[in-house]
């Protein structure tokens, strides 16, 4: 597999931190890549990342967000879907990246939908283009969801 950079950028495109990733599958608007999870224990109340966790990440050149399937370890349970609402990626042959607008979703297995980072989002300048589009892309989301499409074909 091809392993290329997986970059996070914050609101102003700025650099954040960066991992690798192998190339799973790529389509001409898209990429899933494998990451695992190293850095330390993340407990967010709901779910628990911790060192050694795989994330499918899929990111999108024409959408507001990304999709990260946490596997426990490199096993079959499925934690849940983690999605950033995002800018739309920028995916070359070496490295991905988008710049992240601070509002998440998070999906339990169970397609329990909960919204992250509200006041996060709220307190970044966008325009009215940039705060539309992201708002579009949580009920995108959630209509990914609800009709199981990938790569949420695993919620119950």
């Amino acid at each position: 597999m091809t392993t290329i950079n997986i970059e996070k950028h914050n609101h102003h495109g700025e650099f954040v931190l960066a991992y690798p990733g192998e190339i799973v599958e790529q389509g001409e608007t898209w990429v899933c890549l494998r990451a695992v999870f190293d850095r330390s224990e993340s407990n967010l109340g709901f779910v628990v990342f911790r060192r050694g966790d795989v994330f499918y990440e899929w990111f999108f050149s024409d959408q507001w967000y990304n999709i990260f399937q946490v596997h426990e370890g490199d096993s079959q349970t499925l934690k849940g879907w983690y999605c950033n609402i995002t800018r739309p990626a920028h995916i070359d042959a070496d490295r991905v990246y988008s710049d992240d607008l601070e509002l998440d979703v998070f999906i339990m297995p169970n397609g329990t939908i909960i919204l992250l980072d509200e006041e996060e989002f709220a307190a970044l300048n966008l325009n009215t283009d940039e705060r539309m589009a992201a708002l579009r892309a949580i009920q995108d989301i959630r209509q990914r969801v609800s009709a199981r499409t990938r790569p949420f074909t695993a919620v119950q």
